[in-house]
């Protein structure tokens, strides 16, 4: 027994080593990739020519101009006297020294908020947590833009950051909070916040220091700071016009919307303090509840939002936001982080189609989630009981593996429960830009795109299966057949994939995860195919006289075939997508599908799919072929990563997450719906504990 006892001890200290090993290598891979990220940021800004960055500040070029002159300059009166004296300056290294001292703070803002998250903290967590948020910070919007010359939005933030956090005595820290404040006035709502959570005197001097400091710019810059606070109502319409999709505040989406005059001040006053009261109120209560980095982060988003002006550059604290824990089950909570990093990282045009109806939100994505984060997520107290223990995510039985060789990833294990609804449409639409963007980005050399399609040709005469032309012009000479095939190619590509999506994760969540992994893999290994293999379909082909049924004529002596390659690369014709995504759904339906006439449905689906891509001259045969190869390696690569298709998982009668979402937990290793039933039990139980 002792023996076996010093052998545990043995393993288990072995193990513990073992993980700081990993979590050691790992925080110094995330350093790297901070750094690399960094260093690209400073590459770009650096690439602009002296003259131009240094023009960048919008400030003038002697010292007794006005810095509101250019009608550029955004900041406060403080700011320019501050900034003003830096004209002066040699461009080369004022540049370099603009650009590393922004980068070293948004570095320290990574470090100071990791050390600022709630009590307790997972040991990865606290490893992991700041070079994480760094990585993220400088490949966010905000840090992009503030990097430009004349834009100081990074600095309050880490001056906040350290008041509330790292700076001893309320004193000093509220020093730094009004200078802050004295370089966005906005900022000056914190000094409620620690007046209200018992920092009272960091709270007074804070708002001593913020009057000195704009006193001080009064007395030396008298006409700037008319010009700041009178004329322009703290900075409106300064740096660019005010309904700008810069300005991502209430006022600016007011003005967007076309409210001008009374109504939209009456309107965007009554917004302004709806936001400062729920979001002050909620900031303050987290701070209580021992999260007081979700609390600067909650009062961050709030300033930014009822700011007449707030900029992109000024939303780093939405990015801070993703310290609070949002939802009970484990499966729910990436949601809340996913979407904040989408909506910093991504463009708007991204995340939302161009589309009239969704302009209003497109046109205000940070400031939606500005205000989302400020007044209306759940974020989870710390006296919840799904705060440390959420409800874990109900697995399937492991499945094993058909070839020893390749072992299941363990990170790919196959989840009963359905998947939460916001975290698909994140994933499908970022999926499909992502998509569309890389698509568009691929070779399309025209010679080298003819050169594969007369190779495609020649090929398919050898095998006899050169039918293209034949085809074409039959239908070219049966209208309705012509119609019939325009109408099902242009119709259907999109909406029946679509559609079986959304059937899935309705009726059956664990096979949609299996249909929606090998639909993904399908199209990435195309987008290889169509970087490495441009191709000109039939219809761009010169000298073989096919007929565009879809599009129209296309004048081939011109290198632009007209407008509809100004919309997407034409030579991304192999593997065909149209093709495979048909089979794809084919092969769903006819394998899922309950009843005979609906396996027939799926099954006519990739035949007339492969007819109308033929017969409008938009692919070869062997498009076709590609489309079934990256499909079929789709549905390979999902059963290696997860194993076989279960049936088992949908199971009439079965208790699953999506069947009965109040279900309890299971153990992810065993996936036993006993242990889930007992997990249920201990949830609830505790839930119920006072």
């Amino acid at each position: 027994m002792a023996n076996a006892a010093e052998h545990s001890g043995a393993n288990g200290h072995a193990g513990v080593i073992g993980d700081n090993n990993r979590l050691g290598a790992a925080r110094l891979l995330l350093w790297a990739l901070a750094g690399a990220l960094a260093v690209r940021q400073a590459a770009a800004v650096l690439r602009v020519p002296p003259g131009e960055w240094l023009s960048g500040f919008h400030l003038p070029g002697s010292l007794p101009g006005s810095v509101y002159d250019t009608g550029q300059f955004s900041g406060t009166p403080f700011a320019g006297l501050v900034l003003k004296p830096l004209v002066g300056l040699a461009a080369p290294s004022l540049e370099v020294a603009w650009t590393c001292v922004t980068l070293l703070c948004v570095a320290a803002i990574g470090l100071v908020a990791a050390r600022g998250l709630p009590d307790p903290v997972p040991r990865r967590t606290a490893l992991l947590a700041a070079p994480v948020l760094t990585a993220l910070m400088m490949v966010s919007l905000p840090v992009r833009e503030a990097a430009s010359p004349g834009q100081t939005a990074v600095l309050p933030v880490l001056l906040v950051l350290l008041a509330v956090f790292r700076v001893p005595g309320d004193r000093p820290a509220g020093f730094l909070l009004g200078l802050a404040a004295a370089l966005q006035p906005a900022l000056l709502l914190f000094a409620p916040l620690l007046w209200l959570t018992g920092r009272r005197p960091a709270a007074r001097t804070a708002a001593v220091t913020f009057a000195g400091a704009t006193a001080l710019s009064w007395a030396a810059m008298p006409r700037d700071s008319w010009t700041y606070w009178i004329e322009r109502l703290a900075g409106t319409g300064l740096g660019g016009v005010p309904d700008g999709l810069a300005n991502q505040s209430v006022h600016g989406a007011l003005l967007r919307l076309g409210l001008t005059g009374p109504l939209e001040i009456l309107l965007y006053a009554a917004l302004a303090g709806a936001v400062v009261w729920f979001g002050l109120r909620r900031a303050v209560r987290y701070a209580r509840d021992g999260q007081l980095l979700l609390a600067v982060a909650v009062t961050g988003c709030v300033a930014v939002a009822v700011s007449p002006a707030g900029w992109r550059h000024q939303m780093l604290w939405v990015l801070l936001a993703v310290a609070g824990k949002v939802g009970k089950r484990a499966a729910d909570r990436p949601v809340w982080p996913v979407a904040v990093v989408l909506a910093m990282t991504l463009p708007s045009t991204m995340l939302l189609p161009n589309l009239a109806a969704l302009a209003p939100v497109r046109d205000n994505v940070l400031l939606l989630t500005a205000v989302a984060a400020a007044c209306a997520v759940p974020f989870l107290p710390r006296s919840s009981p799904y705060w440390r223990e959420p409800v874990p995510t109900d697995y399937g039985r492991p499945a094993a593996a058909r070839w020893a060789r390749v072992p299941l990833l363990p990170f790919w294990r196959r989840v009963l429960s359905r998947p939460n609804l916001l975290l698909e449409l994140l994933l499908i639409r970022v999926g499909y830009s992502l998509y569309s963007h890389i698509r568009a980005a691929a070779p399309t050399s025209r010679s080298l795109a003819e050169g594969n399609g007369n190779q495609i040709h020649g090929i398919e005469k050898a095998l006899g299966i050169d039918i293209e032309h034949a085809v074409n012009h039959a239908v070219v000479g049966t209208p309705g057949l012509e119609a019939f095939f325009n109408f099902y190619y242009t119709s259907f590509h999109f909406v029946v994939p679509l559609t079986i999506l959304a059937v899935l994760y309705w009726r059956r969540p664990g096979d949609y995860r299996w249909a929606r992994a090998s639909l993904g893999l399908a199209t990435v290994l195309a987008l290889v195919g169509f970087w490495l293999y441009p191709l000109a379909p039939p219809r761009l082909m010169p000298g073989l006289d096919f007929i565009d049924t879809v599009h129209g004529p296309q004048d081939l002596a011109n290198p632009s075939y007209g407008a509809m390659t100004a919309i997407s690369n034409q030579y991304a014709a192999m593997p065909s997508l149209h093709f495979g995504w048909s089979l794809w759904c084919g092969i769903v339906i006819v394998v899922l599908a309950p009843k005979g006439w609906q396996k027939l449905l799926g099954a006519l689906h990739p035949l007339i799919t492969v007819c109308a891509i033929v017969a409008t001259a938009n692919h070869w045969v062997l498009d076709a072929v590609g489309g079934a190869v990256v499909v079929s390696a789709g549905f390979g690569l999902v059963y290696v990563l997860s194993g076989p298709r279960g049936l088992q998982l949908n199971l009439p009668g079965q208790r699953t997450g999506a069947q009965q979402p109040g279900a309890g937990p299971s153990r992810a290793d065993e996936g036993s719906h006993e242990e889930s039933n007992q997990g249920e039990r201990k949830v609830r139980a505790s839930a119920r504990t006072p």
